[in-house]
């Protein structure tokens, strides 16, 4: 769990760097909420995507329960924050998609019990 140095800052990061980027980021989306739902905006299966380069920028694909979501602009704009605080990410980009469609087949089995699925 090293930092990049001022002299690594240029160089391609390692494939071990780059699975201990992914897993932070992926913690970093698991602590954000839609705020009308108590779980998680991975659990409920809006994140699509992520991809991490060998520049260490962070791209997530994600999209919001409806385009009228009351969270439209908050949201996208929390999980580029959280990311972009982990440790080595150099830059990170929301990119909301609306295809394929969401619904609830997509949300984790946790996120269903919580919410009354079963």
């Amino acid at each position: 769990n090293t930092v990049p140095t001022e002299a690594q800052a240029g160089e391609p990061a390692s494939d071990e760097e780059l699975r201990r980027i992914d897993e932070l980021a992926l913690n970093a989306i698991k602590s954000c909420f839609d705020p009308e739902i108590p779980v998680n905006i991975y659990e409920l299966g809006l994140i699509y995507q992520v991809r991490v380069s060998k520049e260490r920028n962070v791209h997530v694909q994600m999209r919001l329960t409806s385009p009228n979501c009351p969270a439209a602009q908050s949201l996208p704009a929390e999980v580029k924050q959280k990311i972009e605080a982990v440790s080595g990410v150099q830059e990170a980009t929301v990119e909301i998609v609306w295809q394929p469609p969401w619904g609830p087949h997509l949300m984790s089995e946790a996120a269903k019990l919580e919410l009354g699925f079963f």
